[in-house]
């Protein structure tokens, strides 16, 4: 039996030069930064925009000068450091400097966990183990004054990437016990309203060819994750495929809660945030090069080619970002002066020459249907 998701907590990144990523998130991207955690053998910076959570890793070189402007940032959490010592030696495992991740020693920047929240982490550990999961770091309890937290680290089967699975159900805080929160009356109001990214939309994987099929099989048998159509027209063993203007791309998409005519429940009844998608992206043969390949070749193995934000407003979103000084890619400007999709995008209420200047793409027929729409609300 799988275990069944409560919720995406957060993605973690790890990266070499936390502070250029820092800078980035906050002054291009719009990112709040909220919670902390400094040592003398790594930082850990906590980003919020919605509910999306990005949790950014970084092992500092000893002695690098990087480490007083996080101090200043992110405030001192010295304190929270001893506060939490006892307890954190209590669970020793191979790096300890990392909570609720591990250090992989990628040869490249990498997104390389998505942390789920569980309703019981002992109970999920030993059905996984009997599944034939490999786990990274086993049932871990740290705690605070706000209560405790349980979590462990599952190793999954693309490339570096990890889970954390997380048990907050006896924690009062605002983030995670071990980090210092520097904005504990967060709220969407103070939300930059011209940016409005409320979630983290989908997570894409760049696989080998022929991988994808072994990929859905293991987050299906472990976590329950279910197949869902791109497209209407999708062929069911091939994907949505994506082969124009030598772009060749096989696309596969799955989730862990499924509207679906099957009628799934859902496990959790305080459930109120979207779930996240996760696509598996495969390069189709004799296309040429494309960004699947060019992703595999530099980061020396399958993994999480990009994490795609939800955006109520994607002309603001984009606008806002690129003033920020965010680089978008550009289509060809026949994208948009073509006669069908220029039609289709002004049908949609949508301006081409709006879209054209942002590089945004639309494609009506990803939308769902009003009827599955429905289902899905009444479900959740």
């Amino acid at each position: 039996m799988a275990v069944p998701l409560r919720r995406l907590h957060h993605v973690s990144l790890h990266v070499s030069n936390g502070q250029k990523l820092l800078h980035d998130l906050v002054s291009k991207y719009k990112f709040n930064l909220f919670a902390t955690r400094l040592t003398d053998r790594s930082r850990q910076v906590a980003f919020r925009k919605g509910a999306a959570v990005f949790v950014v890793n970084e092992r500092p070189i000893q002695g690098s000068a990087g480490l007083n402007e996080w101090l200043q940032l992110g405030g001192n959490d010295n304190h929270s450091a001893d506060a939490h010592r006892v307890n954190f030696e209590k669970h020793k495992r191979s790096n300890p400097s990392c909570l609720y991740d591990v250090h992989l020693h990628h040869p490249v920047d990498s997104v390389s966990n998505v942390c789920f929240e569980v309703e019981d982490v002992e109970r999920s550990f030993k059905v996984l183990r009997l599944l034939g999961c490999n786990f990274l770091v086993p049932p871990t309890t740290v705690e605070d004054e706000n209560g405790l937290v349980t979590y462990s680290v599952v190793k999954s089967i693309v490339g570096n990437v990890c889970h954390t699975l997380i048990d907050k159900t006896k924690y009062r805080g605002t983030f995670l016990p071990g980090f210092n929160v520097t904005e504990k009356d967060w709220n969407l109001e103070k939300e930059n309203l011209s940016c409005p990214v409320t979630h983290f939309d989908h997570i894409t994987y760049a696989s080998p060819r022929k991988s994808t099929q072994q990929v859905m099989r293991w987050y299906e048998k472990l976590f329950g994750f279910q197949r869902f159509f791109i497209d209407s027209d999708e062929d069911v063993d091939e994907g949505f495929v994506v082969n124009q203007e030598g772009v060749g791309l096989r696309l596969t998409a799955m989730q862990y809660w499924k509207c679906s005519k099957a009628g799934i429940t859902l496990p959790f009844t305080d459930k109120k945030e979207p779930d996240c998608k996760f696509v598996i992206a495969e390069s189709l043969p004799h296309q040429g090069r494309n960004q699947v390949d060019t992703f595999l070749e530099q980061h020396r193995a399958a993994g999480i080619q990009h994490v795609a934000l939800y955006t109520k407003n994607i002309v603001s979103a984009a606008h806002t970002m690129a003033k920020a000084g965010v680089h978008f890619f550009s289509p060809p400007p026949a994208y948009y002066s073509e006669v069908g999709k220029r039609r289709e995008i002004e049908e949609a209420g949508h301006d081409p020459q709006m879209l054209s200047e942002h590089g945004i793409l639309m494609d009506t027929d990803l939308q769902q249907d009003p009827s599955s729409q429905r289902e899905c609300s009444e479900n959740r």
